[in-house]
């Protein structure tokens, strides 16, 4: 596939419409590692992210909240 290098503000950049994205199982947000090799080959990584299970992150998020419950009345 071949794209072009636009001007995005004062820096260059690629454009990735949704159907690459698609593809490579991206979306916005994402975080990426970008390596650049020798002979100027670039490749770009989706950045593995470790999963939570939704009863987990509300245990952790309930915890965090009764950890720091002055905190948060304070900043209320």
């Amino acid at each position: 596939m071949i794209k072009t290098i636009t001007k995005i503000g004062n820096s260059r950049g690629l454009i990735f419409d949704s159907a690459l994205l698609q593809l490579a199982r991206l979306k916005e947000g994402d975080q990426v590692n970008v390596e650049v090799h020798s002979g100027g080959t670039i490749t770009i990584t989706a950045v593995d992210r470790e999963w939570i299970e939704p009863d987990e992150a509300a245990d952790a998020a309930a915890e965090i909240i009764s950890r720091n419950s002055e905190l948060f009345r304070r900043l209320s």
